[in-house]
């Protein structure tokens, strides 16, 4: 038999202990550090550390508004099904609309992307919730210019979009202009699905 650990919570637990031991926290809030280390985990790269931008009223912002039983809006089905459902307060619903036929008419009719398209769906029940956005650059756009319009804020926003076309300047947007909102991101093109909805599974689990 090849030899290698096989044990999943010992998996976890020295794989947590590895990126401690390889990473300094001290660019962030102490109450970030286990998002931080749940990103590091998601992508396997200990050197992004410095690029995470975390607030320090957003981890107890978002767990406040999960302990609210409100929604997490989702900017993508990866990130949906990211997500640990199972460690969820009672009620939380994880929503994605990027497959409603509503976000593709929305989406043809403005010649905007169906990611944009989607969140205008959001609007109504956007106030207190959490936003994660992992895949979409025009999404976490979206969410900032109808901000900006008047829409009701969302208690906070993990900004993860990830590529080569308005990931990085997005990102900026949302660290240059915070809009007294708490946030969770990271510089640059970096970014994805499994970022994203580390950072919920962070505040949720008791495995750290």
């Amino acid at each position: 038999m090849i030899d290698y650990l096989r044990d999943p919570a010992a998996i976890y637990k020295r794989s947590f202990e590895m990126i401690r031991a390889e990473v300094d926290f001290s660019s962030l809030p102490k109450n970030a550090e286990a998002i931080a280390t749940r990103v590091i985990h998601a992508c396997g790269m200990p050197e992004i550390v410095d690029d995470l931008v975390i607030t320090p009223d957003f981890a107890p912002t978002a767990q406040n508004a999960l302990a609210q039983g409100r929604p997490i809006f989702v900017d993508v089905e990866m990130v949906r099904h990211g997500i640990i459902a199972r460690q969820l307060p009672p009620g939380v619903e994880i929503i994605c609309t990027l497959n409603d036929p509503r976000a593709r008419d929305i989406g043809i009719a403005k010649s905007i992307t169906r990611t944009a398209a989607a969140l205008e769906l959001w609007l109504p029940n956007l106030k207190g919730a959490i936003i994660v956005i992992g895949n979409a650059p025009t999404a976490l756009f979206a969410l900032l210019e109808h901000i900006d319009n008047g829409a009701a804020k969302p208690a906070c926003i993990a900004g993860f979009p990830v590529g080569f076309v308005g990931a990085a300047e997005s990102k900026d947007e949302l660290i240059a202009n915070s809009r007294s909102l708490p946030f969770a991101t990271i510089r640059g093109r970096k970014g994805g699905s499994a970022m994203a909805s580390s950072v919920i599974n962070a505040l949720t689990s008791d495995t750290q």
